[in-house]
């Protein structure tokens, strides 16, 4: 995850068509003739879409956009440690 991504992502994409772009990627990547390395930036372009849903709704939950990335980045952080 890129934390430039996200904020770029969640500044200029709504929550839908974040929503629309991951069900398009997540069916782009059944096609059974990408190789590793296209899974492997799908799967980079879907986490960084997820990261900006997360945001936005921490935004929406009262959060200033520098306290919701901080946040974020805090739970992505913390899983990693476990």
């Amino acid at each position: 995850m890129k934390l430039p991504v996200i904020k770029q992502i969640q500044r200029t994409s709504s929550a839908e068509e974040i929503e629309t772009a991951i069900k398009v990627l997540e069916a782009t990547s059944e096609a059974a003739t990408l190789k590793e390395e296209d899974l492997n930036v799908i799967g980079e372009l879907i986490s960084n879409m997820c990261g900006a849903l997360e945001v936005d709704q921490l935004i929406a939950g009262g959060l200033s956009e520098k306290d919701a990335l901080n946040a974020f980045m805090k739970k992505v952080m913390g899983s990693i440690d476990v």
